[in-house]
């Protein structure tokens, strides 16, 4: 796929609407061949045929032109996208403003030039971006050059300070930079009598022997972060949660959190939730989840809504494990709460677990009912296929306890037909061996008194470790079947 068919491919309807509407504000005529090929590529995904649609826009196979028509028209969405939204991120705004300023100059209209700088350093300073700074004092001392009013020496000082101040960040960022590195390459810190502490420890001593940056709160709050998304990649869920536990205490102890970085907070508390409950501590998790509802109230319920669904999660999963009853009445009343509010990829989360929770307490039917309700959601067709394809397999294992053969066999081959690249791929081949199984296990009437297929199913629970992204876990149904 190329860097056209990626760029639109990736463009929302918000994006596509901006897009045509400025289209044809530019060029409003009937022969569009910019728009024909704009929608030729989005409605073929994975089908796109360069030859067919050169074809379709030029009967006399002149790819020169069809090349240019698609420079054009990534430069065209990307205008769109620039005007559409560089003003919802403040760097891509003050970027915006220093374009501003560059084309004033280059016009000799240094005071709309001057204007515009102010503006620009106005945003940039509230959002501490130094490196941005740094360039607008140097627009500044340019500017000095051509209006009395601008005193060079001001912001020729102003830039000394800023450079310091982005040598202890670029310091940070070298530190941040080598501890991510040597947290990727130790595999497991327990067994070696290392903590993930001690590494970063060391790794911070080694490499600075400034007081300031070690103690600076940017420092720690980028530390961890970047600890915290390695441990979470390696799934090294109990180091995640001594880290986690220590920090969290360590940054309470200090008033590290205010206002501005109450997301970390929600974000460390919603953190510490999970690793615990990865690790079976259910109970202690839970407890954590009272904090982040009493974090979530903070600044007048600042970012409640961001983390409502994080709370509610929260509870269903440990629930699932501590009491079924419990996580069903729970995601009841979600689903009763959701009927009034527009429809939204949560209710997907309802329905799943549902359909799971159903399926542990034997309610096939339930179960089925709720999986059904999922499909019909307007929200699934833009789920993740990954995500569709697993939810597939969920519902063949729920056909084979309802002894719904029928609708199994027709299923099974509508799945293998719609997913039939999916299940080539390496991270799919678990799910494509159960398949198999599942196969196996229809057409014989006494899966137990068949030794191949007993064999078969004991290599596969044997050899395929637990994964956390099955929905249902494929382990422990094979082996009751076992």
């Amino acid at each position: 796929m190329d860097i056209l068919n990626k760029i639109i491919q990736g463009l929302n309807k918000e994006d596509i609407r901006h897009f045509k509407l400025l289209a044809k504000r530019m060029r409003d005529h009937d022969n569009r061949k910019d728009i024909e090929l704009f929608d030729y590529i989005r409605h073929s995904n994975e089908k796109y045929d360069d030859n067919k649609i050169l074809k379709k826009l030029y009967s006399n196979n002149d790819k020169n032109s069809f090349y240019r028509l698609k420079n054009r028209l990534i430069q065209d969405i990307n205008e769109s996208l620039l005007l559409l939204h560089y003003r919802k991120d403040e760097i891509m705004y003050v970027l915006h403003l220093l374009s501003l300023v560059r084309f004033y100059f280059s016009k000799n209209r240094f005071l709309l030039a001057l204007r515009f700088n102010k503006k620009a350093e106005d945003v940039a300073d509230k959002i501490e971006s130094y490196e941005l700074l740094d360039i607008i004092y140097g627009e500044y001392i340019r500017l000095s050059h051509e209006v009395m009013s601008v005193d060079p020496e001001n912001y020729i000082n102003k830039r000394k300070d800023i450079r310091e101040k982005l040598n202890s960040l670029r310091q940070i960022d070298d530190i941040l930079a080598t501890v991510t590195y040597r947290l990727k390459i130790t595999q497991n810190f327990s067994e070696k009598g290392s903590t993930v502490l001690t590494l970063l420890e060391s790794t911070i001593n080694n490499f600075t022997n400034d007081k300031n940056v070690k103690k600076s709160p940017l420092l720690r709050f980028k530390m961890y972060r970047a600890v915290s998304q390695v441990l979470l990649q390696k799934h090294d869920f109990i180091s995640l949660e001594k880290y986690l536990l220590t920090t969290y205490y360590s940054f309470l102890r200090e008033n590290l959190f205010n206002r501005n970085n109450h997301d970390t907070k929600l974000q460390m508390l919603t953190y510490i939730v999970n690793s615990l409950f990865k690790n079976k501590k259910h109970k202690d998790s839970l407890k954590y989840v009272d904090q982040l509802k009493l974090a979530m109230d903070e600044y007048s319920g600042l970012l409640r809504d961001k983390y409502l669904f994080f709370y509610e999660n929260s509870l269903v999963i440990n629930y699932s494990v501590l009491d079924k009853d419990n996580a069903i009445s729970i995601l009841e009343d979600l689903k009763q709460s959701k009927k009034s509010k527009p429809a939204s990829f949560y209710d997907i989360f309802i329905y799943l677990n549902l359909a799971v929770l159903w399926f542990d307490k034997k309610d096939f039917r339930n179960s089925i009912r709720n999986l059904n309700n999922l499909y019909h959601h307007e929200g699934y067709k833009n789920a993740d296929q990954s995500l569709r394809f697993k939810i597939a397999v969920a519902e063949l294992i729920i056909r084979y306890e309802l002894g719904d053969f029928d609708t199994l066999d027709y299923r099974m081959l509508q799945l293998k037909s719609e997913y039939k690249k999916l299940m080539k791929k390496e991270e799919h081949k678990r799910d494509a061996e159960l398949l198999v199984i599942i196969g196996k296990l229809i057409q014989t009437a006494l899966p137990k008194s068949d030794k191949k297929l007993l064999k078969k199913m004991k290599i596969f629970v044997r050899e395929h470790a637990l994964e956390d992204t099955e929905i249902i876990n494929y382990n422990h149904w094979l082996s009751s079947k076992m």
